[in-house]
């Protein structure tokens, strides 16, 4: 039998949560309808792909006949909701303390428009994305297709918008998109990193890509792929410091691959086999690969004394 509730006891447990909210804890800063809409931010992303991809993402909201007076309105709408995030998003800047309300908000405007002249050159990145992942994968069998299927292209679309607005140093605002992307692809890129045209995500699930990464242009990863630091154990004291590694341009790295620091130079047209795991820089025109979790030297037949093998004009690492 179903014990009556009794609304003296329910009042006393809401009076004791009630209670804890004045403990002085982090998670006690309430601000209602202040901070960052972390919905409103998924629906501007999903809103983005409308305007990064006119005719592939529909907006059934608006009945409007003409496509040009309907991207219009989509437009608008964005610039207006963003510009709102923008303003609350400021509120975490470090110089806010001396901005007005007035002073905010024509920052947040400002930096609006700021933001809106550069989704042409988006969608200039974008576009070589699109080709490099048609090029690269034998099983896409159209530009529709990839637009409209590829995880790996919706995170790197979401990454190229959100970078953006990470270089004009809004606080939060990228890292919810970016997660929103981690959410629903399993592909962690943050938004701080740096990446080069034709950038191609293969599969996809599980690539980390650090804050500080540095990736230059032809790269192609594969699922499981972590591009990251090589130890947090600093902290806060880390930040703002190089701690992940720089890919070079025309690099492959397959799947499952680690490759960890700040000082870490992944050099030019390198293919780094999977599973391998590297903390240290790899010549260019170099393969590194796995072979039965030993190092081996493949010169003259000794064994365990070096990893580094020259034929030709490649380096061949065997780990």
């Amino acid at each position: 039998m179903t014990k009556q509730i009794k609304q003296e006891e329910i009042d006393e447990i809401v009076k004791q949560i009630f209670d804890d909210y004045e403990g002085g804890k982090n998670i006690d800063a309430i601000k209602l309808f202040n901070n960052p809409d972390k919905e409103e931010v998924r629906e501007l992303v999903e809103h983005f792909f409308r305007i990064i991809y006119p005719g592939y993402f529909r907006d059934l909201t608006y009945k409007i006949y003409n496509p040009k007076n309907s991207f219009a309105v989509t437009i608008e709408d964005v610039f207006y909701h963003l510009k709102k995030q923008i303003y609350r998003a400021l509120a975490y800047s470090q110089h806010d303390d001396k901005m007005t309300d007035e002073k905010r908000e024509e920052e947040s405007y400002e930096i609006t428009k700021e933001f809106f002249k550069k989704i042409p050159m988006i969608r200039e990145y974008i576009e070589t994305d699109l080709l490099a992942t048609l090029d690269g994968d034998p099983a896409a069998a159209n530009f529709d297709e990839v637009i409209l299927a590829y995880p790996g292209l919706m995170a790197i679309t979401v990454y190229r918008i959100a970078h953006e607005l990470y270089l004009l140093k809004v606080p939060i605002l990228p890292r919810l998109m970016t997660e929103y992307a981690h959410s629903e692809t399993g592909i962690d890129i943050h938004p701080g990193a740096t990446i080069g045209k034709y950038f191609f995500i293969d599969h996809g699930t599980g690539i980390v890509v650090g804050e500080t990464s540095i990736i230059g242009s032809n790269v192609k990863i594969y699922q499981g792929v972590t591009i990251g630091a090589l130890s947090t154990r600093g902290g806060q004291k880390l930040s703002g410091k190089k701690r992940h590694p720089t890919i070079c341009d025309n690099v492959t790295i397959y799947a499952n691959a680690s490759i960890l620091g700040g000082n870490t130079v992944i050099g030019e047209n390198t293919v780094i086999g999977g599973n391998s795991f590297i903390t240290a820089s790899v010549e260019p025109n170099s393969k590194v690969s796995m072979k039965n979790l030993e190092k081996e030297n493949k010169t003259d037949g000794n064994h365990g004394k070096s990893e580094e093998v020259k034929q030709g004009e490649e380096w061949y690492y065997i780990i």
